[in-house]
């Protein structure tokens, strides 16, 4: 599972949240963690170039958010971000520089890295985006299995399955730096998707998906040719 480590998938010179990530070696042990962090990493933030919005929510004064998004607690959109028409973040979410977060999104539990952009009727829940990543218009991410329990990484790129036991029932995706999601796809939970990889729009996206690669459909992923 070397791939899913926060080295092989994130660089963390690209978010306001880098701190939250550095004591864990995968991703989604930060998960349970990101609501606490914002409030103790808000309350230390720049005075000038950060307003305190609400109790828990704190908005980069050089960030565009529309009237009718609605945001609650705890909350960090960072500098240069966007937050489009309608936009719903339920709270414990960071929104990273330049990061566009569109008409009818829905956020929750999530860390944005910087230049993420979920642009078009997007779920996020429970997940990280890395340096970025961009989910096409109707993606979402699927954060509880249909039968309630316990979600597994799973990665079968190899001769064999491996896996790891991730002791959550919330969790959605972890995407790498650069990965672009086709429209109207689901990445089921528990999908970790390595940095450069492209998913074909209508995909039903689950385990490890390796770095570098185009996934056409589950029997069908293939390494990227060199430019």
């Amino acid at each position: 599972m070397k791939q899913c480590r926060i080295e092989n998938l994130y660089d963390l010179n690209q978010t306001i949240a880098a701190r939250l990530l550095e004591d864990v070696t995968y991703p989604w042990e930060a998960l349970s963690r990101i609501g606490a962090f914002i409030k103790e990493l808000g309350a230390s933030l720049d005075s000038s170039r950060y307003e305190q919005r609400a109790e828990a929510v704190w908005v980069a004064k050089s960030a565009k958010v529309a009237p009718s998004a609605c945001l609650n607690g705890p909350l960090i959109i960072d500098e240069e971000a966007e937050i489009r028409h309608c936009a719903f973040i339920r709270g414990s979410a960071v929104v990273g520089k330049g990061a566009v977060v569109g008409n009818s999104t829905e956020l929750k539990n999530v860390l944005l890295f910087n230049g993420v952009q979920v642009p078009h009727y997007n779920y996020v829940g429970d997940s990280i985006l890395g340096y970025k990543s961009h989910m096409g218009a109707g993606s979402i991410t699927s954060n509880v299995k249909s039968d309630k329990t316990l979600v597994v990484v799973k990665d079968a790129s190899g001769d064999s399955i491996s896996q790891i036991e991730t002791g959550l029932k919330k969790f959605g995706a972890m995407l790498g730096d650069f990965v672009e999601v086709g429209c109207n796809s689901v990445l089921n939970p528990g999908t970790v998707i390595g940095r450069h990889t492209n998913i074909y729009p209508l995909s039903m996206v689950r385990g490890v998906i390796p770095a570098g690669s185009i996934y056409k459909n589950k029997n069908e992923i293939v390494e990227k040719a060199d430019d």
